[in-house]
């Protein structure tokens, strides 16, 4: 599908055609959805979707989860007209920050850290990653966000896989991704 294509009917998801499988090997991800973010219609239509679950409900903040949890929630965060705090990898903020070990997708141990001054207790964030698959780094995000006294009013992100962890964030907190139903098998065996 070329950049300027957009399909006559655009049902939820459309624009997953638009992702690529990774071609580097087992250090990346099974999908890239970079390509996505370069259609614009691609790109409003999942946001969009994203945002459809939490319709009126009260939003301080959007956090995005380091690296490409940045793009789609500085996105969601301009839609909303809320702030966006990013949430990162350890050892890229310069001011005070609380940190939080975890494991990621490929299994390797990082630690994630969060500035201290913008969380105050009761605020209420949506956490925006660009994957879930393990929940690792999600779970570390929502760590961060409660040990400040925040509140998660979400959780969003592409594709929430049907892992374990995956399992145990859609059961603590109101969520949102784009794979329709027929289609998350696929997305849980890597397909």
């Amino acid at each position: 599908m070329d950049l300027c294509h957009v399909p006559a009917t655009r049902e939820k998801g459309w624009y997953l055609a638009l992702m690529a499988p990774n071609v580097k090997g087992p250090n990346y991800a099974w999908l890239d959805p970079s390509r996505l973010y370069c259609h614009p219609q691609g790109l409003q239509d999942c946001v969009a979707d994203l945002l459809q679950p939490f319709q009126g409900d009260p939003i301080d903040v959007v956090a995005g989860i380091d690296a490409m949890g940045f793009i789609l929630g500085a996105a969601i965060a301009s839609v909303l007209r809320k702030g966006f705090l990013a949430i990162r990898k350890a050892g890229h903020l310069c001011v005070q920050t609380l940190a939080q070990p975890y494991t990621d997708y490929s299994g390797r141990e990082k630690v994630m850290e969060v500035r201290t001054d913008v969380i105050s207790p009761g605020l209420r964030i949506l956490l925006v990653d660009q994957w879930v698959e393990t929940g690792g780094t999600m779970r570390a995000a929502i760590e961060l966000v409660e040990r400040l006294g925040g509140v998660v009013a979400g959780v969003a992100a592409i594709c929430i896989e049907d892992s374990e962890g995956g399992r145990w964030i859609q059961q603590h907190y109101k969520c949102s991704h784009c794979v329709p139903a027929r289609l998350q098998p696929r997305f849980d065996h890597h397909q």
